[in-house]
């Protein structure tokens, strides 16, 4: 793991790219009978990483299935709209975690090259 140059920004860009495949299969199942949405409770995820979980057991252990707030009669629970709302929320927070990283990034390389 990245965590001493990176910090917890390393990690949480790690579960954020996970969590987007996650909301990505959810979305693309919206109209599947019986498919249940899932999401990764974000906070406890970052917890178990940054306590030594490697990234799959950390996704694995905080999975929650949704629970609808309007239960559709062939058993799908993936409600497009909170889907959507999820997804463009965690593409924003994905997207200020990488900045993060890549502005340190640049520091370190310009610290190396003694600019």
């Amino acid at each position: 793991m990245s965590g001493s140059i990176f910090g917890i920004h390393g990690a949480a860009l790690e579960l954020r790219s996970q969590r987007m495949g996650m909301l990505t299969s959810n979305i693309a199942n919206a109209a599947t009978p019986g498919y249940k949405a899932r999401d990764i409770d974000f906070g406890a995820a970052l917890e178990a990483r940054m306590s030594g979980a490697d990234s799959q057991r950390a996704v694995t252990g905080s999975t929650r299935y949704r629970v609808p707030v309007m239960p559709s009669l062939d058993g799908n629970t993936v409600e497009l709209a909170n889907e959507q709302m999820a997804f463009a929320e965690n593409a924003l927070a994905y997207s200020a975690t990488l900045s993060f990283v890549q502005g340190r990034a640049e520091k370190l390389t310009r610290a190396l090259k003694g600019q």
